[in-house]
């Protein structure tokens, strides 16, 4: 096991653009008639793209690292490139105590689960399993140091145990050849199936599998090779709705049985909220914010962390500032804690964007402090009623302002039907409108 540490990684692609091929008319400067129609060649000039950038992530001896994100983040290509699939454009990568930038993926020591399972078509579940175990034992044994005499035998005595084993190996198990190097794979292989429980599974082509199935047995190839690091691109999201939950609750536990260094990537906050010992929330390119599940959800760093980790998302409303404790919207007042003195005092008079759940609006009365809303849609769900209203505007020409709320299920709410909401201020969350970074009481 190995910790794996990031040191300001860059990563960039190559953008062609092309230009199209143009007339230049001639001038009255140019004599020769042919010369004053020219043609300049189509040309290809490249610019680059940083996918990448400043990348400083440190995951700890035995961590659970999740990498989440929406859809062109860049979280699969730093999974990519501490893989040793992509070269690193700029800055570290380590793997325990070495550096692997320029590793090729057999010698990282790192196993990786894709998102699409990549197993043989060809090969039983067992020898899915047993690829990489092969693989990599003989690698290891041509590696080792020998004299050209004794390497010479070796690798007589190799090829000729390589097609015994390849050659028996349709057999029955009482008829075929095993030797040592096989039956060291075949103790690794049943002992990754009990874990997993895909013993009754291990004769089977990848056909004959269920989605959750094949999902194991990728798991159980990553597995069986007890490499220092487990990677895994988005293994769940080929899974329906319920054996996502059940594998989800697998892979942690797993993880936690084997304390295997393991960073996982998803789009899904849900998966990366349950999952993670730690969760890096990543952005165009960058991390956003390194912190444990809940100190995502209660102390969000910037407004995309805020708006990303939660759901529904967090609703924003543009406020005024008032010496000491006031925040000012046209439809509502609002007093916060004595906690926010000191952080507000440098914004008295400024705009803020006020950021609350769904969680922490609850049904109330009109008052001042309360915000006026209508009903757009109401979505039951069983468990809770969610909301979603429009902010009563003061000016009937003014664009609606769309906020979310959740209910008890037994609350009976019905379409444009217009109701007041409180707000928990214990609960706020406040954000500078330019840059977006929270602005953290102490």
């Amino acid at each position: 096991m190995a910790q794996v540490v990031l040191e300001n990684v860059y990563k960039s692609f190559l953008r062609h653009q092309s230009r199209q091929t143009s007339v230049v008319t001639a001038g009255a400067l140019v004599p020769p008639i042919e010369e004053a129609l020219t043609e300049t060649p189509t040309t290809t000039t490249a610019s680059m793209v940083n996918v990448l950038r400043r990348i400083n992530l440190g995951v700890k001896d035995g961590e659970f690292m999740v990498l989440v994100g929406p859809s062109g983040c860049g979280k699969s290509t730093l999974l990519r490139l501490i893989a040793g699939l992509e070269p690193v454009t700029g800055g570290n990568i380590w793997v325990g105590d070495r550096q692997v930038n320029d590793l090729p993926p057999k010698q990282r020591d790192i196993a990786m689960v894709f998102q699409n399972y990549a197993l043989y078509p060809h090969m039983t579940v067992y020898d899915n399993l047993a690829f990489g175990l092969r693989r990599t034992k003989a690698a290891h044994r041509s590696a080792t140091p020998q004299t050209l005499d004794a390497k010479t035998q070796s690798r007589s005595f190799a090829w000729t145990e390589n097609f015994l084993t390849t050659l028996t190996r349709p057999f029955p198990k009482r008829l075929r050849y095993w030797s040592q190097q096989e039956r060291e794979i075949d103790q690794r292989i049943r002992a990754v199936a009990q874990i997993l429980q895909i013993q009754a599974l291990l004769e089977r082509l990848p056909k004959q599998l269920s989605g959750g199935q094949k999902q194991r047995v990728a798991l159980g190839r990553a597995m069986a090779r007890n490499p220092q690091v487990f990677l895994m691109d988005e293994p769940l999201s080929n899974l329906d709705a319920k054996l996502r939950t059940e594998t989800r609750a697998q892979i942690v536990n797993l993880q936690r049985q084997l304390g295997t260094t393991t960073i996982y990537v998803t789009h899904d906050q849900v998966e990366a909220m349950t999952m993670g010992d730690r969760i890096a929330v990543m952005n165009a390119g960058q991390i956003q914010q390194i912190a444990p599940p809940l100190e995502l959800y209660n102390r969000p760093a910037n407004r995309f962390v805020a708006e990303f980790i939660g759901s529904p998302q967090m609703n924003f409303l543009p406020v005024q500032i008032r010496a000491p404790l006031t925040i000012v919207h046209p439809q509502f007042r609002l007093t916060l804690p004595e906690i926010w003195e000191t952080a507000l005092s440098q914004y008295t008079g400024r705009s803020l964007t006020l950021g609350i759940r769904p969680e922490h609006l609850s049904l109330s009365v009109a008052a001042p402090k309360n915000i006026p809303v209508r009903v757009e849609r109401v979505e039951a769900l069983g468990n809770e009623t969610q909301l979603i209203l429009s902010l009563i505007e003061l000016a009937a020409t003014s664009e609606p302002t769309v906020l979310r709320s959740r209910v008890e299920p037994d609350r009976r709410i019905s379409l444009g039907e217009e109701l007041w909401l409180a707000i928990a201020t214990d609960k706020v969350h406040l954000f500078d409108p330019e840059t977006g970074e929270a602005i953290a009481h102490h």
